[in-house]
């Protein structure tokens, strides 16, 4: 059996923007994943569902897999034959023990392959608002491991070359020892009114910072309660932050967000909600399986041509259609001379991703206007096929019907309600609750138990819905809707909360 290849790869500080595109392309080929505390679930969830996911996480001060171990993870599994990405915080050679890594694998004779990641000595900082450096602050930076290898006889560092006031220091994994290191400069020469700032969860919706001085940056941090992951800045440049500081101003930084539709590591939701710095908290209350009658959805994909309008209601209902065409090695042109009408923006991107453009989309996203739009594009007579999920309404149908035309409805797809355990918790964690369909608020009931318990679960906090079907739903079910999208989209969604 031929050995497989072991990536030693940077996760970078946090924020899944902040990966490198050789970074994704390798967790999506991995076939083993070992992977660290500091990697975050959105970077982790990359991997195929197929990937063996191996937790390797370090942690100062708790229980965590030996150095060792990992290594002969990593050996074991290239030696199988497997793809293996080692994931780690920040970069794999920045106090990483990257180089170890790549050292045991060389002398097993495993090929491997370095991948750099963006540093929390960089990023978190950056995020913060402190430029590490600035022509009118420092022309030296120096990056500093704040825990040291316990097993020294004494401290490698050169406590008296870091005084230099012209200079920046950034410590990392420097929490537990910041009194410490602050008495120590101060000893070394560093005035006592010398600026730091402790920057916590950097990168992430989470980040706090907290600035002071040498005297006071210790009991700054504990007083505000800051914990590990932490960047420790040291340097004139920490008052620039007042002027420069911009990812806490994002419209829903620090917010936490109840995202109820069904997981996607690739979600546009997710996506969104991070640009706009908020905290998305993943509690899916539907899942998407098949339909009852399978074999009606897989005949309805062999002869689109014979109807006037194929139209499609969801992303979903397009992904199953064309992975029926894709198990058939057919394509796009088996859809002759049929029109194609999808209810909104995801649904016709989804289309376009396949090299078909809709004919037509209707200017608000809901069945109603898309009858409309449907019965004046079409004739008396017209056969129309329906490919759409199997609860949906039946208003568009009945319409359509209505107004002559022939329409057959297919199931492509059910929803199904997901049954989460520590859902109840993932709902007190959050300060608002966002619903992109009816079928998400009452998988929201299902998982709550009762309406009484959804309400009460919802006080005090701000509920948003993506368009009026689904807020009336939530109302319907007792909930307090405050935010409803005009534009019936994630990003509208989004842009509504802000």
């Amino acid at each position: 059996m031929p050995t497989g290849k072991v990536f030693l790869t940077g996760a970078g500080p946090g924020d899944p923007g902040l990966l490198t595109l050789r970074a994704r392309e390798a967790l999506r080929r991995a076939d083993v994943l070992l992977y660290d505390a500091l990697a975050s679930d959105a970077i982790v969830d990359l991997v195929s569902p197929a990937c063996e996911r191996i937790y390797a996480g370090k942690r100062g001060g708790a229980e965590s897999v030996a150095q060792d171990e990992i290594e002969t993870l990593m050996i074991e599994k290239a030696r199988a034959g497997k793809t293996v990405v080692r994931l780690k915080g920040g970069d794999p050679f920045l106090f990483g023990r990257g180089g170890e890594e790549a050292q045991a694998l060389h002398a097993a004779g495993i090929d491997f392959e370095i991948i750099p990641g963006v540093s929390s000595a960089l990023a978190a900082p950056a995020y913060a608002g402190i430029p590490v450096t600035h022509r009118d602050h420092n022309t030296v930076l120096t990056i500093v491991s704040g825990h040291e290898d316990p097993a020294k006889d004494r401290s490698a560092i050169d406590w008296q070359r870091l005084s230099d006031p012209r200079q920046t220091l950034v410590f990392l994994m420097a929490m537990r020892n910041l009194r410490e290191i602050a008495a120590n400069l101060m000893q070394s020469g560093l005035p006592a009114d010398h600026p730091a700032a402790v920057i916590a969860n950097g990168t992430q919706p989470s980040q706090r910072t907290v600035t002071g001085t040498l005297t006071t940056i210790a009991e700054d941090a504990e007083r505000e309660g800051l914990r590990a992951p932490a960047v420790v800045i040291v340097g004139t440049v920490v008052a620039l932050r007042e002027a420069v500081a911009w990812f806490e101003k994002r419209p829903l930084f620090g917010r936490r967000v109840l995202m109820t539709r069904p997981a996607d590591p690739n979600d546009d939701l997710t996506r969104a909600l991070l640009r706009a710095g908020a905290e998305p908290i993943a509690a899916p209350t539907i899942a998407i399986a098949p339909p009852d009658d399978t074999a009606a959805a897989e005949r309805a994909t062999h002869d689109p041509a014979q109807y006037s309008w194929v139209v499609f209601t969801s992303a979903n209902g397009v992904r199953v259609f064309f992975d029926y065409l894709e198990a058939r090695r057919d394509d796009v042109r088996i859809f002759g001379n049929a029109k194609i009408a999808a209810i909104g923006l995801k649904t016709s991107q989804a289309l376009l991703q396949r090299s078909v453009r809709a004919d037509a989309v209707p200017q608000r996203y809901i069945a109603e206007d898309l009858a409309d739009l449907l019965i004046a594009s079409s004739r008396d007579g017209d056969r129309i096929l329906l490919f759409r999920a199997q609860e949906a309404r039946d208003v568009l149908p009945e319409r359509l019907n209505a107004a002559g035309r022939h329409v057959t409805v297919v199931a492509a797809y059910k929803t199904v309600m997901a049954n989460d355990p520590h859902f109840a918790q993932r709902v007190s964690e959050s300060d608002i609750v966002t619903f992109t369909s009816t079928s998400t608020v009452n998988g929201f009931v299902h998982n709550l138990g009762s309406p009484e318990a959804a309400r009460e679960a919802c006080a005090g906090k701000i509920v948003a819905c993506i368009g009026p079907i689904t807020a009336q739903a939530a109302k319907d079910a007792g909930l307090t809707v405050q935010v409803v999208a005009p534009e019936h989209t994630v990003e509208g969604l989004v842009e509504a909360l802000s």
